[in-house]
């Protein structure tokens, strides 16, 4: 997982660079943005790989561990307001969540979405996005064909799928604690179980 922040000194900043939610653009047009941006604007970034979430999400949600990642972000360029994109179905009760975990007085502007209402959002969703995509082509050098490592992705789900056929546990690179892969080792162990009868 990769949480990243954009900091600007003014919203001017970014007006003409055609900023939008990273989900909205190309993976050319992602790494043309990314580079402009990390030249023009503050940027932070928090990366969790598998095994950090495993260990967080025995002690907290991951909402909760999202919130801690962004105000981790919020942190390193300490402004006095901060947007982010919530991901509890609470706004307000996210917003506090994140203003728990900071040290320093900061506005944080909690909406769903804010990637597409927001270009300094967008702008972290971008710079959010690069860094991961970038991640999953170093385990794709190593692993081969990996798909985008989303829960809807076909390629991965068959992936994982044959990976644990071959190996019995999930990669190293796979949070045990996603639900895909407890759903995949589940069925699995039911198949097994099922050779017994």
């Amino acid at each position: 997982m990769v949480v990243a922040a954009v900091g600007i000194s003014s919203e001017d900043v970014l007006a003409d660079l055609g900023v939008k939610d990273s989900k909205m653009l190309s993976a050319k047009e992602r790494e043309r943005l990314y580079t402009i941006i990390k030249k023009t604007c503050r940027i932070a970034i928090v990366k969790l790989d598998a095994q950090d979430i495993d260990a967080v999400r025995q002690d907290m949600t991951l909402n909760a561990a999202v919130a801690r990642a962004h105000a981790q972000v919020i942190t390193k360029l300490s402004p006095a307001c901060a947007y982010v994109d919530a991901c509890d179905v609470n706004t307000f009760r996210y917003a506090e969540m994140v203003k728990n975990h900071l040290d320093f007085p900061c506005e944080i502007v909690s909406e769903h979405h804010a990637d597409e209402k927001f270009p300094v959002v967008s702008a972290a969703s971008i710079i959010a996005k690069v860094t991961r995509d970038r991640a999953i082509t170093l385990h794709a050098k190593k692993f081969g064909e990996i798909g985008s490592g989303y829960p809807s992705d076909a390629i991965t789900i068959r992936w994982l799928n044959s990976y644990i056929d071959e190996h019995r546990i999930p990669p190293l690179i796979a949070r045990k604690s996603w639900k895909t892969v407890s759903a995949i080792l589940a069925k699995k162990a039911q198949s097994s179980l099922g050779d017994f009868f």
